[in-house]
């Protein structure tokens, strides 16, 4: 907090309101944020406002790119989802059954051995790779799924140069979700894409999500790769904008939800 108050050139006494995470995420994770956050409003007494993670990474994308009624893909390692707004909430039209593709991108990458974080390495590998592998292709309708695909990626290791495997993980999951992104396109009649999330700083899922929506004559943004993952400033964003939409919680309504879902969030 300290760090972050020195880097704004501001003092704490020029804080006027505090947002917070409440989730979804790790519970351990949204309760240290949660207790900071009570701490600071209650001492500075000043408004307190929860924010839900996934909404606030779909305005913070908004507000950098200027688009005005996206289709979302949202990627991230705990999460995957197409969203879009309809009836006053953003709407859900496909998700990831299992896991996120950032934490299946991590997994393969610790199989490989490539450390933490996976993503980066993949793609790194994946650009001198020049034989597709045939993977699963595990999509229904705008929902899919990754631990499948994990599986089976863990037993072609070694028998396959990582170089291929990369490339052919790499061009399967982001056709995957490049699919579901053109079909809820299609379904909502929108004219305008929108990447977020940590994934979104692949530069392969961003030319191929560019590719389909130029052929499609849709609008495409990416949100930039400093604001995409998780950040501080997406919050405190959203915290603003939803005090003056005229947001007001008690403290009792601020309670972290490790579930709390995009849809279940009204906007404004």
């Amino acid at each position: 907090i300290v760090s972050a108050l020195n880097e704004a050139k501001i003092k704490l006494s020029d804080v006027d309101l505090i947002s917070f995470s409440q989730g979804p995420g790790l519970g351990q994770c949204l309760r240290v944020g949660a207790v900071a956050a009570r701490s600071l409003s209650g001492m500075l007494n000043i408004p307190l406002i929860g924010i839900n993670h996934c909404v606030a990474h779909i305005e913070i994308g908004k507000q950098q790119t200027g688009l005005n009624d996206p289709v979302t893909l949202y990627t991230s390692g705990a999460n995957t989802q197409i969203i879009a707004y309809a009836g006053e909430k953003y709407r859900v039209f496909g998700e990831t059954l299992d896991i996120g593709i950032g934490n299946f991108l991590d997994n393969v990458g610790r199989y490989m051995g490539l450390g933490f974080p996976g993503g980066p390495k993949i793609e790194k590998l994946a650009a001198k790779g020049n034989k597709y592998i045939e993977l699963p292709y595990p999509i229904k309708g705008m929902d899919f799924s990754f631990s499948g695909l994990q599986n089976k990626v863990r037993q072609l290791i070694g028998q396959e140069s990582n170089e291929d495997l990369c490339y052919s993980i790499q061009e399967t999951v982001f056709a995957m979700l490049i699919e579901a992104t053109e079909r809820a396109l299609a379904h909502i009649d929108k004219t305008e894409v929108l990447l977020t999330g940590g994934v979104a700083a692949n530069k392969r899922l961003t030319a191929m999500l560019e590719r389909m929506c130029k052929d499609r004559g849709v609008k495409f943004a990416v949100c930039p790769f400093t604001l995409a993952g998780d950040n501080g400033a997406m919050i405190a964003w959203q915290g603003i904008v939803e005090f003056n939409a005229g947001k007001r919680q008690n403290l009792s309504e601020t309670e972290i939800d490790g579930k709390w879902r995009t849809d279940q969030v009204k906007v404004n």
